[in-house]
């Protein structure tokens, strides 16, 4: 995320005009963005980024506000200054049209994706949406390549963890620990095979999972060709998912996706098929 893209973000959480120094002291605390070198974001900085985009911020003096906010409301009292510091720390979780928008914007802009292969150590324990992309869309199989081709993007997957993104987006999804959806249908679309006969005596027929080597072959993939982004959120996860599903139409999505792959579907078939096989 950009500074201005954080600036606005806080404004749009606050709901009210902040000073420089206000925005400054809340980004250094929530991190929604960080300076390369490390060091902490100052007034100045914040002054200087909001006059370069003027056609997001109204700028009285010191007082920074969105367009169409009231730009001369009051500077908030020290114990206002508290709560919001506080509010500000945590993610968006208003169901309100704006943060909505606020939270599409955030996890689908290019610019905040990252390399699959960098992230076990940030992904947070919090719920949220995560999406999925492929840096280079020719490193998919036919006809997968072309197929992606066709719908004008590079987004493979979007999913939601209404509990953890650390366990069900990294764990689940990207490194095999449980299998998730988006881990079963690109091992398939690579051409991995679970073990023959492996769901035979499971209870479950349908969630096949791959042998171990194959497992890190897969996962060596996805830390080569992928990048990923995500927002901690605890808006409605059904609602928002259907909107960004009909909206992108990601690759590998089955459930919800107007554009499902019958190609991808019969793969998990056959996966499942070898799987419970004699």
């Amino acid at each position: 995320m950009k500074l201005h893209e954080a600036i606005e973000k806080l404004l749009l959480t606050a709901g009210r005009p902040m000073l420089t120094s206000e925005i400054a002291d809340a980004l250094n605390q929530n991190k929604w963005y960080q300076k390369k070198d490390g060091s902490p974001i100052d007034p100045f900085q914040v002054h200087g980024r909001t006059k370069n985009y003027a056609h997001l911020f109204n700028r009285n003096g010191s007082t920074v506000s969105l367009i169409g906010q009231p730009p001369n409301k009051q500077p908030a009292s020290k114990a206002e200054k508290v709560k919001q510091a506080l509010k500000l720390m945590t993610p968006i979780s208003s169901n309100s049209v704006s943060n909505t928008k606020l939270l599409e914007k955030i996890l689908m802009n290019e610019e905040n994706f990252r390399p699959a292969s960098i992230i076990d150590n940030i992904v947070p324990d919090k719920a949220g949406l995560y999406c999925i992309r492929i840096s280079n869309t020719n490193k998919l199989p036919a006809p997968f390549d072309k197929l992606l081709a066709v719908r004008e993007h590079n987004i493979i997957y979007i999913g939601i963890a209404s509990s953890s993104l650390k366990r069900r987006f990294l764990c689940q999804e990207l490194r095999a620990i449980g299998h998730g959806t988006f881990f079963r249908s690109i091992g398939a679309v690579l051409g991995y095979r679970p073990i023959q006969g492996s769901l035979r005596e499971k209870l479950n027929k349908r969630n096949y999972t791959f042998s171990p080597t194959d497992e890190t072959k897969i996962i060596g993939w996805i830390n080569k060709h992928l990048i990923v982004n995500w927002v901690e959120t605890d808006i409605d996860f059904d609602t928002l998912e259907t909107t960004l599903l009909s909206k992108y139409r990601p690759l590998l999505n089955l459930a919800k996706n107007p554009a499902a792959l019958a190609e991808l579907t019969k793969l998990r078939a056959e996966c499942v098929t070898i799987a419970n096989c004699p």
